[in-house]
């Protein structure tokens, strides 16, 4: 048989039919799996919903979940730049006892900033709080009286103690940029109840690390990004309609708008960026009317005002942007995340806890109350959470510290009254019922009615998911 080179294509002529062989089975075999979906987008969990003008289907319309759910919305409060976990909901009597000794704990490279030193104890006494007993820091004394609806992680762990990175992880699931948020993956498999309104709104007390991708939406549309709300004023910025714009004309541009684009879209019928995009037109238009209702807190009782601390110096910010979260959800909002700034107590850990601590208190108990008295807490899941704690090692502050630290969750089918999982007895390392930002992910999803397994998205030729390749929903929080 002569060189291979002798032959045009460099292989025989069997050598050709069976590779080639290969090649149709390929073929066929992507038809069948086509056939059975599999290539489908499975982050919906339906797909059905309204179309928009054009017969443009919007990608807000809302969608039957993978199970029976136990919450209908979410409301993430997030303490920007890790709260200490050794002052606020992890007792460590043991820390208190040495504090002030040299100690050298086993290196813990990348997720924790300090693993030497002299160790420091809380200043503040932990109190066991409702009928449960469960102990929080005295520093938060209405938040104490919810404890029997709270399940406090105390074992909760991360994969960075670098601001930027660890804000990511637990907003979008991954360490570096380019990924949506939780937010957005929640208003991409579920859509959105009120067509008027975002399912996805964010209020800001202070800018998070790594900016707006906390809530963007990464390689998903654009329309499943998250909102920003104003908590005073109008609502969102340039909201309103131009001078001398009438409703009727507004329609009329945005009717025509639909009709060009359809036009676009029969050409490019797998765009999603234009369905999008029209949606968000059609969002706006609506929103005119809808948003501004919702900052309008002068509809409350002066008693719920009071209830959240607004007009009361300390917690009038954040106690308007709590009582916004509980008019957001009660008109059908889907996600509401609430930035909180800044934990980052470097220095001077004590007396920044103090006032952080009660900017925050009362306005959070105001709204786990409030919606317990509504009926609501039940179908609201509420999370508390940082990026990570803070070290068992510092003189006047505390370090960064993903080893271990504290989150809680609260209604939405979560079991109150119970402290989940323990770090030592320094608040160094997690010792028992270890929980992953990815599994607090896959336990947010759940009481969603969320597969975290099969709520995925297409993207650079494979499924994503927010968790990535691991994360268990915890049981031990499910009631």
């Amino acid at each position: 048989m002569p060189p291979l080179f002798h032959y045009p294509c460099g292989k025989t002529r069997r050598q050709f039919l069976w590779q080639a062989g290969n090649g149709f089975f390929g073929t066929a075999l992507t038809w069948m799996l086509a056939q059975d979906g599999f290539f489908a987008n499975r982050a919906q969990a339906s797909t059905s919903g309204p179309s928009l003008p054009g017969r443009i289907a919007s990608p807000l319309a809302p969608r039957q979940p993978h199970f029976a759910p136990k919450a209908k919305a979410c409301i993430f409060l997030y303490m920007v730049g890790g709260p200490s976990h050794l002052d606020t909901f992890d007792p460590k009597p043991m820390l208190v006892k040495l504090s002030g000794k040299e100690h050298s704990f086993q290196s813990a490279v990348g997720v924790s900033q300090k693993a030497s030193g002299k160790l420091k104890g809380a200043p503040w006494k932990f109190l066991p709080s409702g009928r449960s007993g469960v102990e929080v820091s005295e520093i938060f004394p209405h938040l104490a009286q919810c404890v029997d609806d709270m399940a406090i992680v105390r074992s909760c762990c991360a994969d960075s103690a670098a601001h930027g990175s660890a804000s990511l992880q637990m907003n979008t699931g991954y360490l570096r940029q380019g990924f949506p948020s939780l937010g957005s993956w929640m208003n991409y498999g579920l859509g959105t109840v009120n067509q008027n309104m975002p399912g996805f709104v964010v209020l800001v007390n202070g800018a998070p690390y790594s900016g707006t991708t906390n809530w963007g939406s990464g390689f998903m549309p654009a329309a499943y990004q998250g909102t920003v709300f104003n908590t005073a004023g109008e609502p969102i910025l340039n909201l309103s309609p131009a001078a001398k714009v009438t409703a009727a004309e507004q329609r009329q541009q945005l009717d025509l708008l639909a009709q060009l684009n359809e036009s676009s879209r029969a050409a490019e019928p797998d765009n999603s960026e234009l369905a999008a995009r029209i949606a968000n037109y059609e969002l706006a238009f609506r929103m005119q009317s809808a948003a501004p209702a919702v900052v309008n807190l002068g509809e409350e009782t002066t008693d719920t005002n009071r209830l959240y601390g607004v007009g009361e110096g300390q917690t009038d910010r954040f106690g308007k942007s709590c009582l916004m979260a509980r008019r957001l959800v009660e008109r059908g909002v889907r996600f509401v995340q609430l930035y909180h700034s800044n934990w980052d107590t470097h220095g001077d850990n004590d007396k920044r806890h103090k006032q952080l601590c009660t900017e925050t208190d009362k306005p959070i108990a105001g709204l786990l109350t409030d919606l317990k008295q509504r009926g609501l807490l039940d179908e609201t899941l509420v999370v508390w959470a940082g990026e990570f704690g803070r070290t068992p090692i510092g003189t006047d502050g505390r370090d960064h510290h993903a080893n271990g630290f504290s989150v809680w969750m609260a209604g939405g089918g979560i079991k109150g009254g119970q402290a989940l999982g323990a770090t030592d007895d320094l608040g160094f390392s997690v010792v028992e019922d270890r929980v992953h930002v990815h599994d607090l992910h896959a336990t947010i999803l759940h009481q969603m009615g969320l597969n975290h397994e099969l709520l995925t998205y297409l993207h650079s030729g494979r499924n994503f998911r927010i968790t990535d390749v691991a994360g268990n929903v915890v049981q031990k929080l499910l009631g």
